[in-house]
């Protein structure tokens, strides 16, 4: 058995049958996938809350390639590149377009799965196509932006392809016509003052340093639960009984909602079970304070999603995968709590 609590940024005690440190993709035509297995970059959105039974396939592929065109750049990246990194080594050639991005944990690889998004800009805006290896034909395919099927937090990798495909690349294309993304919250400070990409950057990573705790100091696993969508008629609902409720449009007939400002209306911050807290500063990120356990944390996930479905009659989704014993799970909670 080997033990996963160093790689994962929550960091809860668990172990795994087997690991496998994945550098090139021909490793994957060796592995044996009729038997559980669970793929793992950088361990930041992935919580372990029981010893996993199968194997944990560490995914460490390397390479970044940029190739420069008369309106745009090319860049194809390896999978286990860090996101962060690469959002700085490209602002240092020059290149934009990312910058609302930074800070962002994870790998590449595992950003299209969530396709991960802050400040107004989401990942799938970039993303020229996507390089893997198919499980089921032990072959490498290449899927374009549309056939990833990206949403909210959300992807074919989620779903049709979730435990059948192995991201091994990504290509990203970001235009020479870079114009600031500055329409959201904090960020709007900077519209007179036409800033660079790297002061976009700067900017960016001062937000985040000041919600989100570093988990080499406190281990968490960032912004914990999805920003709820609802229907525009909950939401002018909502807006009649909260009227400084955050809400923003989605579509014609959709409302995004702050699954921050929803627990932070609930009195939860700084609520805990055992070493496992909503956060002081922000109440949208649970913290593990050292000794934290698995049934813990499912307690203070139940208790949070009862909480805001009480008062607002919203669902919260936690956005960081949890695994379990043989697969990944979903807490659902109890709405009658």
């Amino acid at each position: 058995m080997h033990a996963l609590r160093p790689l994962h940024t929550f960091a809860l005690p668990s172990r795994c049958h087997q690991l496998i440190t994945l550098t090139h993709w021909q490793q994957l035509l060796e592995i044996d996938f009729t038997k559980p297995f669970c793929l793992l970059g950088q361990g930041s959105n992935t919580i372990f809350v029981d010893d996993f039974e199968g194997s944990v396939l560490h995914v460490a592929f390397k390479g970044i390639e940029i190739n420069e065109h008369q309106s745009h750049w090319r860049i194809k990246v390896a999978a286990g590149e860090s996101w962060h990194d690469l959002v700085i080594k490209l602002l240092d050639k020059g290149i934009a377009g990312l910058e609302n991005l930074a800070l962002i944990p994870g790998t590449v690889g595992a950003a299209p799965v969530q396709n991960i998004g802050a400040y107004g800009v989401e990942l799938a805006q970039f993303v020229d196509h996507i390089e893997g290896f198919d499980i089921q034909t032990q072959q490498l395919m290449t899927l374009s932006a549309e056939q990833c099927q990206f949403g909210y937090r959300d992807s074919i990798f989620k779903h049709a392809l979730k435990a059948r495909f192995v991201i091994t690349q990504v290509c990203l294309r970001l235009t020479k016509q870079w114009q600031p993304e500055l329409s959201y919250g904090p960020l709007q400070s900077l519209k007179n003052d036409n800033p660079t990409a790297q002061q976009v950057c700067q900017a960016v990573v001062k937000i985040r340093q000041s919600k989100l705790p570093d988990p080499h100091v406190l281990a968490n696993a960032g912004s914990f639960f999805k920003n709820p969508i609802v229907s525009h008629k909950h939401a002018v609902k909502l807006k009649q009984s909260f009227a400084d409720i955050p809400v923003y449009a989605v579509d014609q007939q959709q409302q995004k909602l702050a699954a921050g400002w929803l627990i932070e209306q609930t009195g939860l911050k700084g609520y805990r079970v055992g070493d496992i807290s909503v956060y002081q500063k922000q109440a949208l990120v649970l913290v593990n304070h050292g000794n934290g356990c698995a049934e813990d944390l499912l307690a203070v996930i139940k208790h949070i999603q009862g909480q805001v479905w009480r008062q607002f009659a919203v669902c919260l989704e936690h956005e960081v995968r949890l695994i379990g014993r043989h697969n990944e799970i979903h807490i659902q909670g109890a709405v009658s709590e």
